[in-house]
């Protein structure tokens, strides 16, 4: 899985803005993984990886079509996703208050993502693209951190300099 990881984090870090069903679909696929146990019980990994899966691509598809409302909807996604998983990483014994928070993260993104649509995915592909990426490490917090923050920074700079420039 720590490929998968990486190679999704890699993905997010240089194309998030550009790729946006990609990016949909990843997060279709991250939430399919984080609540697909909590829908599927008892059973094998193989249908679990197999509901993240359909959801990613149903996520990718959706972006497709219907992308103003999977802006929105993508945005709440992704924060939510992002706030629930570095709570429960930084803070292992949160408990319910995790998901409280995760929420308003969600909405806050999901405002950020339906006004300032470029910049906000392209924080937020590289913050998800860095955690996937650093998540995967097995080294001590102090390295996994300066990483994520190093991986962050480059993201957001490889993507803005992909942006269209207007000529004026």
């Amino acid at each position: 899985m720590d490929t998968a990881n990486i190679l999704a984090g890699i993905c997010l870090l240089m194309f998030g803005r550009r790729l946006f069903w990609l990016f949909v679909g990843v997060t279709g696929f991250l939430y399919g993984l984080l609540l697909g146990p909590g829908f599927i019980h008892n059973q094998p990994g193989w249908v679990i990886l197999g509901v993240a899966v359909a959801a990613g691509v149903l996520g990718s598809l959706l972006a497709i079509f219907l992308q103003r409302v999977v802006i929105v909807l993508a945005g709440f996604s992704a924060g939510s996703y992002l706030a629930y998983s570095l709570m429960g990483s930084l803070y292992p014994g949160i408990g319910q208050n995790v998901w409280i928070v995760s929420i308003i993260v969600g909405v806050c993104c999901a405002v950020l993502f339906s006004v300032f649509f470029d910049w906000a995915i392209i924080l937020l592909s590289s913050l998800l693209g860095a955690f996937l990426i650093t998540h995967s490490f097995h080294e001590g917090p102090q390295i996994t951190t300066v990483a994520f923050a190093i991986l962050a920074i480059a993201g957001v700079a490889v993507q803005a300099n992909l942006i269209p420039r207007k000529n004026s």
